[in-house]
């Protein structure tokens, strides 16, 4: 009886949940499952096993609906649930550090060396859609006003995309020690001076010590530095650096991108592909109002992976909720799903996110792993893949 987990997603807006408790083998039968508001009890003649629920849960037992018994999940039914999330829990969005307007330090999340030093912006803003130029095309009737070099920061500015920032290069230092990250030529070999090569050809921005892609550098007009949220974080200097695990990071930080892209644009599928241009995978953003409590069992039932990597020992743990998004995806590496793919770019109801090769496979690895762990029944939905992406 000790291998049973449970796995209970929950839906905030209906405070509606799906209870599966798994792991039910046949030799520990016949078997007492009592679901309470805040535990799940189970007890047979030779054992008794109490599963508690996190705090922030309430099950209603009398909601019980849909009980069935399925092969290879466990035991499934449907419930009213009250559940609560402390957001303060939450990786806390770049933006939201950077309005402090405190001394920041950014850092390298693969390696945690510091890329930038001591910055503090005086203004943060949002840049708009990838496509406003031609919308203004659209809507003016006389030559567009407007021009790429109007939304170039300046000294003191950093300007937000959906998944990257735009900060000055050329500015006079805006904290003490103030650095601008390491940059070097694409494809060719060109002479530095201080951290920032003299050539005005395209260039990346990369960590020092770990050669991670962190960006690139923007030289027509005002040049400045493209930034992927993906491959840095930022603390208030004085706090020094506190590193999230890189999986749960991008999980943060892709989540987040794709839950404010689809509130605030009615976007729900979107191209993730690498900055070659390579398409990786494609996702639609089934609903953002997910939580989902999670045991992991024990060693001897290592075969079942969990979403959000506790240890073997987490089953002596008391269960934490976990705010997630859920996804369908396709894999597209190999030119798998081809022709889905071909459909995907011409639609202009596909939102395109573009990271760094390496980080488009670490994502594609996140969503293949998070979709071993659900019960069997639950990792295809109409020829998708299903995952989790915890915030």
């Amino acid at each position: 009886m000790d291998e049973v987990t449970v796995f209970l997603e929950i839906r905030q807006e209906t405070q509606s949940g799906l209870l599966i408790i798994r792991q039910l083998k046949p030799e520990s039968w016949p078997m007492d499952i009592t679901v309470m508001p805040s535990l799940v009890e189970l007890k047979n003649d030779e054992h008794c096993k109490t599963i508690n629920l996190p705090p922030e849960v309430r099950i209603a037992p009398s909601s019980c609906r849909g009980l069935q018994y399925v092969l290879g999940d466990g035991l499934h039914m449907r419930l009213l649930v009250q559940a609560g999330f402390n957001n303060t829990k939450l990786v806390p969005a770049l933006g939201d550090i950077l309005k402090t307007k405190k001394n920041c330090t950014f850092y390298c999340q693969s390696c945690c060396e510091s890329v930038i030093n001591n910055r503090t912006f005086l203004r943060v803003l949002s840049l708009p859609g990838e496509n406003w130029g031609d919308l203004v095309e659209e809507w003016c009737c006389h030559p567009n006003p407007f021009n790429d070099s109007m939304l170039r920061p300046q000294n003191g500015d950093c300007f937000l995309g959906h998944n990257y920032f735009l900060i000055s290069s050329g500015s006079e230092p805006t904290g003490p020690s103030s650095e601008i990250p390491h940059s070097e030529c694409v494809g060719a070999t060109s002479r530095s001076s201080g951290s920032v090569l003299n050539s005005k050809a395209n260039r990346r921005v990369i960590c020092r010590r770990c050669k991670t892609l962190l960006g690139e550098v923007h030289s027509s007009g005002t040049e400045c530095h493209k930034i992927l949220f993906t491959e840095v974080f930022v603390q208030p200097s004085e706090e020094g650096s506190d590193r999230v695990p890189r999986s749960p990071f991008i999980q943060s930080v892709v989540a987040q991108c794709l839950e404010e892209l689809s509130s605030a644009r009615s976007t729900f599928r979107f191209s993730i592909q690498g900055t070659d241009g390579t398409i990786y995978i494609l996702m639609w953003l089934l609903n953002s109002d997910t939580l989902l409590v999670e045991s992991s069992g024990t060693p001897a039932c290592s075969n079942i992976f969990t979403v959000f990597e506790h240890d073997m020992s987490s089953d002596l743990r008391p269960l934490k909720i976990q705010k997630a998004i859920k996804v369908l995806y396709h894999p597209c590496v190999k030119s798998r799903n081809k022709d889905l793919v071909d459909s995907w770019e011409s639609d202009m109801g596909v939102h395109s996110l573009t990271f760094p090769s390496k980080t488009c496979l670490e994502l594609l690895l996140i969503l293949s792993q998070s979709n071993a762990s659900l019960p069997p029944s639950l990792r295809w939905m109409n020829s998708f893949q299903v995952a989790f992406l915890k915030m």
